[in-house]
């Protein structure tokens, strides 16, 4: 507030409570003083867009009717104080259009722009959502993720497919490897052991005292066949790329 803006609401305040105004000249100016010093970063009024509105004369005359003591700045000053930080807490700062590498120009454009949406000069500015975006080759292994999953059988929740993971490890490795879109050896036979596609690489058993031949799954496929699924999903990262 200027000098002549405390002057008003000082005679204000005088008529709402003469029997408390200063009885001398000298007291008079001395209390003008005091209240233009101290207030000189209070307005007098504001309005914002949303409704709310400020009004030095309002508190004062709320003050008077509700307290038994005489009004002072700090009644005017506490007031507009949370004020400004409820109008200034709902804004969010838009970058400045300076150099944001000169420091102090950025600090001042930011103080000067939050004191503007205080006195309702600017309204405050809304926080912008960030919005991403999808890579292209992002959205290709994802797509591929998927197609692989779909051709490894019918879909089971989350929670059943962890639960299941332990009595099936075949099944939830190709499940982990097709959704982080790593090669799986099982989308290729083996040359080791005739494996065929989807069927884990196995080992020949034979039973003491027994001329009968048996195979047993492997826990691991043989390597060569872990280098033949690598050359095979390069292949088809090629293709899907072309």
């Amino acid at each position: 507030m200027q000098r002549p803006e405390i002057a008003a609401l000082l005679a204000f305040v005088d008529s709402l409570a003469p029997e408390r105004a200063p009885q001398s000249r000298p007291a008079a100016g001395e209390r003008m003083e005091q209240w233009a010093t101290l207030l000189a970063h209070v307005p007098s009024t504001a309005r914002h867009p949303d409704g709310r509105h400020w009004d030095a004369s309002r508190v004062a005359a709320r003050h008077i009717a509700t307290s038994p003591y005489p009004i002072k700045p700090s009644d005017i000053g506490g007031p507009w104080e949370t004020y400004r930080a409820d109008v200034v807490g709902r804004h969010h700062d838009p970058a400045p259009a300076v150099d944001p590498d000169d420091e102090a120009a950025y600090r001042a454009a930011l103080r000067q722009t939050r004191a503007a949406v205080a006195v309702g000069a600017l309204p405050p500015a809304p926080q912008q959502a960030i919005e991403g975006t999808v890579s292209p080759i992002r959205a290709q292994r994802d797509a591929e993720a998927k197609r692989r999953l779909a051709e490894l059988g019918s879909y089971v929740p989350k929670t059943v497919r962890a639960q299941l993971a332990e009595f099936r490890p075949h099944r939830a490795l190709r499940e982990r490897l097709a959704a982080a879109g790593l090669p799986d050896p099982l989308d290729v036979e083996c040359a080791v052991c005739g494996a065929s596609t989807g069927t884990p690489c196995r080992i020949r058993r034979i039973a003491p005292g027994d001329d009968a031949i048996s195979f047993r799954p492997m826990a691991y496929p043989h390597p060569s066949r872990v280098d033949a699924a690598e050359a095979h999903h390069a292949r088809q990262q090629r293709e899907s790329a072309a």
